[in-house]
């Protein structure tokens, strides 16, 4: 990349660059780990990041929230005798004390410290690890309990805005830009038998009965990274979505996407399925650390926010399938559809096993 390094000497790194390579497995930003030779002759490492500016249009609404996070994280962590270099994402300032640096070309660009000893996963090893992960979530979340969601800015507006996707759901069917509502009758049917549970979770947060938190919003397992030594869950990364929003999407999209032995695009939905003994492991390690946090309101609509991320997320399949595929990138045929109903097939479980789940929270809440 020709201005990469330009961009390396636009930050405040300690040593002697050496060079980059790409990192991770992210689909929205560009991501490098960048070698630095230090004064003793030892190497340290730094994660750089292009922020994709046409997912997050605001990239300095990003970069603040994150600043607040992480600069909020750091003190209750030091205060706990923690470790804040492991145990929370360490911002790499500009030379002239900005946390991004914006190209002449206009991309936006910001670098942290690399955390060695631990990593992520694209998919647990064991069980303990989504223990480990849900525990670490869980954590983040208590450690941001103070801090007042309004401090943050919406880096995707309307993200889990449940109502407004139904609304964009029922808009795309009504115009049917690609003629295929036809096709699709036992999808639209699905969501149509569903309408009145999307609104459910942002009308209790009207009313006071929720309260609106500092959440991750992504809270997918690859989103911890897991010491090597312990094996536990030390820092949550990847927080360009957190903003304001509700325990039960947090604790609900980790199930979605951690509880689910399938990929989220199956097509055999026979293996698609709530694996209750991944969901007990989720559900005991998040409560480990937020029962004292939470609200009983809260903890009760916990397994809620399993069904309703799920069926939220089949919506945005189903929409972008009958607009034509406008959104979401498809590598086949149908993709969207497929992404929705394997969603529809997880959502199907998880409401037949909803008093199980029910079950497991509650004796969660009282250990």
């Amino acid at each position: 990349m020709p201005e990469f390094a330009k961009i390396i000497d636009k930050f405040c790194f300690e040593g002697e660059y050496i060079g980059a390579h790409p990192y991770g497995f992210g689909h929205i930003n560009d991501t490098y780990a960048a070698r630095f030779k230090l004064a003793n002759g030892k190497q340290r490492r730094y994660v750089i990041q292009r922020i994709n500016h046409y997912v997050f249009k605001r990239p300095e609404y990003v970069m603040h929230n994150i600043e607040q996070v992480t600069g909020h994280l750091r003190k209750k962590i030091i205060a706990a005798d923690g470790d804040p270099n492991r145990e929370t994402i360490t911002i790499i300032p500009t030379k002239v004390g900005r946390t991004y640096h914006k190209t002449t070309s206009g991309n936006y660009w910001r670098a942290n410290s690399f955390i060695e000893g631990a990593q992520t996963y694209q998919k647990a090893v064991n069980l303990d690890h989504y223990y480990h992960a849900a525990r670490a979530f869980g954590a983040f979340m208590w450690r941001l309990g103070d801090l007042p969601p309004d401090s943050l800015y919406e880096t995707i507006p309307d993200f889990h805005n449940t109502p407004k996707r139904f609304h964009d759901f029922i808009e795309a069917l009504e115009k049917d830009p690609a003629n295929r509502a036809q096709s699709v009758k036992p999808e639209i049917d699905f969501t149509l038998s569903r309408a009145n549970e999307t609104g459910l979770l942002m009308e209790l947060v009207k009313q006071g009965e929720i309260p609106e938190r500092v959440t991750h919003n992504d809270t997918k397992f690859d989103n911890v990274m897991i010491d090597d030594v312990t094996g536990e869950g030390i820092c949550v990364v990847d927080l360009d979505t957190v903003m304001p929003g509700t325990s039960a999407m947090d604790f609900g999209d980790s199930v979605r996407t951690g509880a689910n032995p399938a990929a989220e695009d199956e097509q055999d939905l026979s293996k698609v399925y709530l694996d209750l003994e991944i969901f007990d492991r989720l559900a005991h390690g998040f409560l480990f650390e937020t029962r004292d946090l939470l609200t009983p309101t809260e903890i009760q609509y916990l397994a809620f926010g399993a069904k309703l991320i799920t069926l939220e997320q089949g919506i945005r399949f189903l929409t972008d399938h009958i607009n034509g595929d406008i959104y979401y990138k498809v590598h086949r045929q149908d993709h969207n559809l497929d992404r929705c109903r394997a969603q529809y097939k997880l959502l199907s479980d998880v409401e037949g096993k909803f008093d199980s789940m029910l079950a497991m929270i509650e004796v969660h809440r009282q250990i």
